[in-house]
């Protein structure tokens, strides 16, 4: 399809006007595009070709508006670090209307009402770590938002040490734009109750589509979305991923990872770290994600409260650190070559001693797992202890893992098909990122696309990018990011 004959659908104007601010982005000076996700337009069926048109290029930049959209920000209310904070929202981000249920963002547009001291713009470093990250997360089929083109400029934006640097924009796209925040705005003021039904009626709508004539609608999208949630988290934890604020403005009310700020995927295990250097306390440290989830649902159940029956959504958020653990061994039963079916006590403890055997072994995580996929035989493991940094630790578990497979009578053969499915031999670390960030604000815009590829495919093979597949180099093992990263 071409640009020009996308039509865009605005249906968040059914809300009350303090929700949201119609307005014009502030285009960045001298745009210019820098990549673009074939996958990610097959979303809204636009032809590849006009990505690298002139005219895509204004209207990601908001130069060019399409036909039936009206560019808006969302107003959203959340707990920052445990705090409430009543008025935020939108404050880069603009809101161009959905194409096949997909709503289109521009993220560095400009000032909005929300920006609250913020300039509205998103600098390049931190446009290319979103712009990547979401299309990997994707590809290792981890519900997310989505990425399609990634705009560069000669646009002065001042961040970290009043350092001039280069203006940005990501176009991405969600079935969603809604956050717990959002029903925290929407729980506030006189007419709350009328507001937070509406609300709700249009995330189900949008999201739960399946719940619109169903008796108790909204208990049961609470349900639902508590099992979507330990369900991600469970993605999260097995694959290292460390989000880094998952404020409850950050946080998804369709199930998906949204706002990548600081992330990492993790280096060497470590089931405390921080990826967020104003995460001080390590409030979000990695293994505080899926309690931090569960108190964020709990905000959540306060604001839908008003609507439906608190103690019924209440009783059933205490499932859910059961439903992330249970997803959680299944997918990590597969990443060692495990047959859940068989899946009891003596595999539940194998995981936990794994864990243990990463950390003290000072183990790249994901790398770890791609070695176990390929090993030749149970009779010899030097192909991963020749990669640990303390080998006794490792060793030990290689053997207790050796036994269950041998108790369980697995083929290797067949244990290897099943973690090829979910051990990828390329996992996007924030090293590979900043190399293409450097290269990025020198002009050269290869590796950032060379990267974008590698995400995109993560299982297959990148001769050229061999080097990637390997241990994360030790200097910039579990570095710490800043929100604006």
């Amino acid at each position: 399809m071409k640009l020009d004959e996308l039509e865009l659908n605005i249906d968040y104007f059914e809300f009350d006007k303090k929700f949201y601010q119609t307005l014009d982005a502030t285009p960045l000076n001298s745009s210019y595009l820098i990549s673009y996700s074939k996958s990610a337009c097959d979303l809204i069926n636009l032809d590849y070709r006009e990505c690298e048109s002139e005219a895509f290029v204004k209207f990601v930049n908001g130069e060019k508006v399409l036909k039936g959209s009206i560019p808006y920000s969302m107003a959203y209310a959340g707990h920052q670090f445990g705090y409430f904070v009543p008025q935020l929202g939108d404050g880069r981000a603009i809101n161009l209307g959905s194409v096949n249920n997909w709503h289109l963002q521009t993220k560095g547009s400009g000032l909005t009402r929300y920006s609250r001291q913020g300039d509205g713009r998103a600098v390049l470093r931190s446009s290319i770590r979103e712009f990547i990250i979401s299309e990997h997360m994707y590809a290792l089929g981890i519900p997310t938002t989505r990425a399609l083109a990634l705009l560069g400029s000669e646009h002065k934006v001042y961040r970290d040490y009043f350092k001039a640097e280069k203006g940005a924009i990501v176009l991405r796209l969600s079935p969603s734009w809604v956050r717990i925040g959002t029903f925290e705005f929407f729980s506030r003021g006189k007419e709350a109750q009328k507001n937070l039904m509406q609300l709700t009626d249009y995330v189900i709508k949008q999201s739960f589509s399946h719940l619109i004539n169903e008796n108790e609608r909204y208990e049961k999208f609470f349900f639902e979305l508590v099992d979507k949630t330990a369900k991600l988290m469970a993605q999260w934890m097995a694959y290292g991923f460390m989000h880094g604020v998952m404020n409850t403005d950050n946080m998804s009310v369709a199930g998906l990872t949204i706002d990548y700020g600081p992330f990492a995927f993790m280096d060497f295990f470590e089931k405390h770290c921080i990826c967020n250097h104003t995460d001080s306390e390590g409030r979000y440290s990695f293994n505080n994600q899926p309690h931090i989830a569960k108190w964020n649902l709990e905000i959540l159940a306060y604001s839908l409260g008003k609507i439906c029956n608190f103690s019924k959504l209440m009783a059933y958020l205490k499932n859910f650190i059961s439903i992330h653990q249970n997803e959680y061994l299944k997918i990590m039963n597969k990443r060692v070559g495990l047959d859940s079916s068989l899946s009891g006590d003596s595999n539940l403890d194998l995981i936990v001693e794994l864990l243990d055997a990463l950390e003290m072994s000072r183990s790249d995580y994901n790398f770890f797992f791609w070695q176990l996929t390929n090993l030749k035989s149970h009779e010899d493991f030097s192909s991963i202890l020749d990669y640990c940094v303390y080998k006794e630790p490792m060793a030990k578990w290689l053997e207790k893992y050796k036994k269950i497979c041998e108790k369980q009578n697995l083929d290797i053969v067949k244990m290897q098909i099943t973690m090829k499915e979910v051990n990828p031999k390329y996992i996007i670390k924030n090293y590979m990122l900043q190399e293409a960030i450097q290269k990025a604000e020198d002009g050269d815009f290869t590796l950032v696309n060379d990267l974008l590829d590698i995400a995109q495919n993560p299982f297959g093979e990148h001769k050229k990018f061999e080097r990637y597949s390997k241990p994360t180099p030790n200097k910039f093992v579990n570095l710490q990011l800043s929100c604006s990263s």
